[in-house]
């Protein structure tokens, strides 16, 4: 299924584009605070790329819609996410390197803390470090009675989240969420969406309860909620829609299994922000588009954070100039959602975009990179999947249309 035009007219050469996604972007005034983080953050360097660039404002799915992060990337990628359902328990394992098989029903789940009641306190257990993830699961494997019927798999993800894929030859992969997203409740069932997954929605109910009695005697992590229950869905390569030979650099698991999914080359993950920004410079030249992840901003916004989401972008600007020895022809630099800090969530709001493109772009006149100016500039307010087709024009990509 064509699902751009841009599909029909690629162009291969060796301008390179880069996309510098920094996750959970755009976000809002809060309290007295009249600007938002991107507004308020000291960027120079990041300004001093306007006199050769346009911006604008894109929504990952359509106005009004609040996107999850696999429907942002997709969108990103020029995908319609509309088109392109995949549940995270399935990027969150290709991530991590699981071997997923096609009969697989993958969730992602957060640890969480619980009450004597068992209502949720906190959905992310405190943010619990990679040790201690490792710690838990190590726990659960140890002490999981499920019977041989299905097999059930438990991976350490990352932070709170981790990974459970069931593996069984008559398992359906369409079932509700057990996270409320809320405070204050209880766990929800899992719930069949269809006949065929009645099965997979009790194994996983079974699941929970044997987690909830195996943590039973720890303070911060002693529960679990699950997201994202899918089966791996076909979706076309990247390369094989656009002229692009594609990688990745990005350290969270979630994003390297969506850019994995799409054909991407993902590199091995670079770490903190500073790694992240020189990782470019030493990719080869036959990667002519590198998606570059940095996810702190979307992790500020989430916990309310609004001076460590304003720090975390000027972080990224100060190191702004190692990125740009990878030579970027075009370089976009956007997120994949807005995660306002007043919110502490995901949020409907469109996204600020910047193309930096010397020499093909015609600049808009703006003064900084911020949402309100991204409101007025060049590129308008367009659906997120038309911004890698504006790239590669820009890159010289794309043939004329028609005669």
């Amino acid at each position: 299924m064509i699902e751009h035009t841009a599909e029909l007219l690629g162009i291969k050469n060796e301008r390179r584009i880069i996309f510098l996604v920094m996750d959970g972007l755009g976000d809002l005034p809060f309290g007295s605070r009249l600007s938002t983080p991107l507004e308020a953050a000291r960027k120079p360097n990041i300004d001093a790329l306007l006199p050769q660039s346009t911006t604008g404002l894109f929504d990952p799915v359509e106005p009004g819609i609040t996107p999850g992060s696999g429907p942002g990337h997709l969108g990103l990628f020029g995908y319609d996410p509309r088109n392109h359902l995949i549940g995270r328990g399935v990027l969150e394992a290709l991530g991590i390197d699981f071997p997923l098989q096609d009969d697989d029903v993958a969730a992602r789940f957060n640890f969480c803390t619980l009450d004597s009641n068992r209502r949720i306190t906190d959905r992310r257990a405190g943010r619990i470090s990679d040790d201690e993830n490792r710690r838990l699961v190590d726990k659960i494997n140890e002490q999981l009675a499920m019977s041989n019927d299905v097999e059930v798999i438990v991976r350490s993800v990352s932070e709170h989240r981790g990974l459970v894929v069931l593996r069984g030859h008559t398992l359906g992969g369409r079932v509700s969420d057990t996270d409320p997203q809320t405070l204050g409740g209880r766990p929800l069932p899992a719930g069949a969406l269809d006949a065929e997954s009645r099965t997979t929605a009790e194994w996983l109910n079974r699941f929970v309860t044997e987690i909830e009695r195996i943590l039973h005697d720890e303070t911060k992590a002693n529960g679990v909620l699950l997201r994202g229950i899918d089966k791996r869905p076909p979706i076309p390569k990247i390369a094989n829609r656009f002229p692009i030979n594609p990688g990745a650099i990005a350290t969270y698991p979630m994003y390297r299994g969506i850019a994995r999914l799409v054909g991407m080359h993902v590199f091995d993950p670079p770490g903190d922000i500073p790694a992240t920004m020189a990782a470019p410079k030493s990719v080869p030249k036959e990667y002519d588009y590198l998606f570059v992840h940095i996810k702190y901003t979307d992790k500020a916004g989430e916990d309310g954070d609004y001076d460590r989401k304003v720090s975390v972008i000027e972080e990224v600007d100060r190191h702004l100039p190692e990125l740009m020895k990878a030579k970027p022809d075009v370089l976009v630099i956007t997120g994949d959602h807005s995660t306002p800090a007043i919110l502490k969530a995901h949020s409907w709001h469109p996204v600020p975009a910047l193309v930096y493109s010397p020499g093909t772009v015609l600049p808009d006149g703006s003064k900084t990179f911020g949402e309100r100016a991204c409101q007025v500039g060049g590129l308008g307010r367009l659906p997120m999947r038309h911004l890698l087709p504006i790239a590669l024009a820009h890159a010289q990509k794309l043939a004329k249309f028609g005669a």
